[in-house]
């Protein structure tokens, strides 16, 4: 195949680092975005109200995630996420105010699901051999594999399930979940080290991406969305961006690396994901600057994962739909309420804040949702897709998006 041109469209995640792998493998590749910064919901902004740096939405890897750490190693970015030096969890029950720390064991042998003081309290070994039914689960729900009224469905299969799908675990597909054990926690503490950006979202996955591409004089055009896409047979030839339109060669390619309802309207008869989830992320200054970056599972309150960096505490709340709907005053003081207690503020008032609300933050992880996910590849000879809701067989996260962009590179070069 001759070496054509890259269109990527869209300089979310998964565009960048569809447009990354192939800059590094000496292709000529262009990025248009629609909106005035890249990243997508993966960045960070300056706060007026806080003062501060922060990152639109909370994101916390592992570090057996393989494509994204290779997508940071790629950028020179390797050493910008920091975590504990080992795998280790910690949760807090809001309910009765139990604390406990999950600590997986190094090797491919879970033994830490026999010791009291490595698994999730008030637990049983065998409550995590349930786990191994969303090997099979099929079309069934986390909560149909996996709910037997017990502590570790409300303290850990629950959570885990929320957290890493966005999406209620009595709806959400249980065949999502299971390749997260696999790359993760079935592989032992080495793959399952917690991870957050170090200094924000865009210093760690975004600024570095863009300075490569750069220096490999990829350009990205930023404020330029993709009207229409002109097609002739089983090509594409030509992008509308908004005056005259870009030719498109013979040997050229295009990744359509757009959110799923703008990718629906640009491509005749694509079959997308057409339900979504929220996520609300809550931002509050803290009293006093704490040193370390520390993070912290919360069950039965608002809260379900704080995050802790220098003197801002962020919060984050997915499958939160019906949340979203209420006032940002009211979010903010049941958020706030769940991190006095916490971290033990005493009756600190509410700080500073800021709520965010991604109203749709990623497409509802459902059997019926999940059945909708495109492949990379299109009708058109061409035209390639890239983002968390095509068909990467993991969850819609950072991992999914940056698996996405590396597949859609890969088959473009192909």
């Amino acid at each position: 195949m001759t070496a054509g041109r890259f269109f990527v469209i869209g300089a979310g995640v998964a565009g960048l680092a569809c447009a990354v792998r192939l800059a590094l493998a000496g292709r000529p590749v262009t990025v248009f975005e629609a909106a005035g910064h890249a990243g997508g919901r993966c960045r960070s902004f300056h706060d007026a109200a806080l003062d501060r740096r922060i990152d639109n939405g909370n994101h916390l890897l592992l570090s057996g995630n393989r494509s994204a750490q290779a997508y940071l190693a790629d950028i020179g970015a390797a050493d910008s996420l920091a975590g504990p030096g080992e795998a280790a969890f910690p949760f807090l029950d809001l309910v009765d105010g139990t604390r406990w720390t999950v600590r997986p064991n190094h090797g491919r042998l879970p033994w830490w699901i026999l010791s009291p003081h490595r698994r999730v309290a008030g637990t049983r070994a065998a409550d995590y051999l349930r786990g191994l039914r969303l090997a099979r689960a099929g079309d069934a729900t986390v909560a149909g594999c996996l709910d037997d009224g017990g502590a570790a469905y409300r303290r850990f299969w629950e959570p885990l399930a929320v957290a890493a799908l966005n999406t209620a675990a009595d709806e959400a597909a249980a065949a999502l979940l299971w390749p997260v054990l696999r790359e993760t926690f079935g592989r032992g503490a080495a793959a399952c080290r917690p991870l957050i950006a170090r200094e924000g979202l865009s210093e760690s996955f975004v600024d570095p991406a863009l300075a490569l591409l750069a220096e490999r004089q990829c350009p990205v055009h930023l404020n330029r969305r993709l009207r229409a896409l002109t097609f002739d047979g089983d090509r594409v030839t030509a992008l509308d961006l908004g005056g005259d339109p870009l030719s498109v060669g013979a040997d050229d390619r295009v990744v359509l690396a757009v959110p799923p309802a703008a990718a629906a309207d640009l491509v005749p008869g694509l079959t997308v994901p057409d339900g979504s989830r929220a996520i609300v992320n809550g931002h509050f200054r803290l009293p006093a600057r704490r040193e370390s970056l520390s993070f912290l599972g919360v069950v039965g309150g608002t809260a379900q994962w704080l995050f802790v960096r220098g003197d801002v505490v962020s919060a984050t709340v997915s499958a939160a739909d019906a949340l979203a709907e209420a006032p940002a005053s009211a979010i903010a003081e049941a958020i706030w309420h769940d991190i006095v207690r916490a971290l033990d503020l005493g009756n600190a008032p509410l700080p500073a804040h800021r709520i965010v609300k991604e109203r749709r933050a990623t497409f509802a992880q459902t059997p019926a949702q999940s059945a909708r996910r495109p492949g990379p590849r299109t009708a058109w000879s061409n035209l390639l897709l890239a983002g968390d809701w095509t068909d990467t067989g993991l969850p819609a996260t950072i991992e999914g998006s940056v698996r996405s962009g590396h597949t859609a590179a890969d088959a473009g070069r192909g």
